[in-house]
């Protein structure tokens, strides 16, 4: 436990689970006050919050479906209500869809039209409605992909292309957002030991020729890449602004 974000609220979206989850808990361990958004299991939900006030922090659970743009502002004005500020905002919560090629004359349109849904238009929504209420000298962060920098197989175009839409919507905000002293970063992980990666195991190519692509032949950790992101909320990056930080073993070299 420190107390290096002690006083600060920030909003973990899709933080029941996976990388949500490790970031919610790597910044109550930082003294952050911490609240998760949620799409379906109030139960996995309502553990982690149980793990975050065991240390001694304030913690909330708010269900929020992305996919739905109108939840956006009643889930920033829950967080207001709950601890009467926001700080800082990750925007994590993402689906994965993978494996069909573009020109597959079965490919499951419904499926990747949700993934822009809710990847793209949700986490805008998201943005949005936090902007104007995010104290002055906040952080938002987006997760992003490796695959939002360098594309090694096929199959993936359109995941590849939400997490690019999402890093160039970054950017342009930390344009918006810089005269408020706000920082605006992306986080782009690797392949990670989460419940999305093992849905679309399957889809992907060999793994292990995947793996060969990397200079550190192995797989993020959870912990990694939530360190990261607490790195970028906290007042050592305060003049890291717009940038787009890669968490993949040097894939992109």
């Amino acid at each position: 436990m420190s107390d290096r974000l002690k006083g600060k609220v920030v909003l973990v979206t899709g933080g029941s689970r996976g990388l949500g989850a490790a970031t919610a808990e790597a910044f109550a361990g930082q003294g952050a006050d911490v609240a998760i958004s949620y799409a379906a299991s109030a139960e996995k939900a309502e553990a982690v919050v149980a793990k975050l006030r065991e240390k001694g922090v304030r913690a909330l659970a708010v269900k929020s479906d992305q996919a739905e743009l109108s939840s956006a502002r009643p889930l920033i004005d829950a967080v207001i209500a709950e601890f009467g500020r926001l700080d800082i905002l990750v925007n994590n919560a993402a689906i994965a869809v993978q494996g069909q090629l573009v020109d597959d004359p079965e490919l499951d349109w419904a499926a990747y039209d949700r993934q822009w849904q809710v990847n793209v238009l949700g986490t805008i929504a998201n943005t949005r409605a936090a902007a104007p209420k995010l104290s002055d000298g906040g952080r938002i962060i987006f997760v992003g992909s490796a695959l939002g920098s360098v594309i090694p197989f096929p199959g993936v175009a359109d995941y590849a292309g939400t997490k690019w839409a999402v890093a160039g919507y970054a950017k342009g905000i930390a344009r918006d957002l810089g005269r408020r002293n706000i920082t605006v970063n992306i986080v782009q992980p690797g392949i990670m030991p989460t419940d999305m990666a093992a849905d679309v195991a399957g889809e992907l190519p060999d793994r292990d020729a995947i793996l060969d692509m990397h200079p550190i032949r192995r797989i993020a950790t959870l912990e990694e890449v939530a360190d990261t992101i607490c790195f970028l909320a906290g007042p050592s990056a305060g003049y890291i602004n717009g940038q787009a930080i890669n968490v993949a073993g040097g894939i992109d070299i």
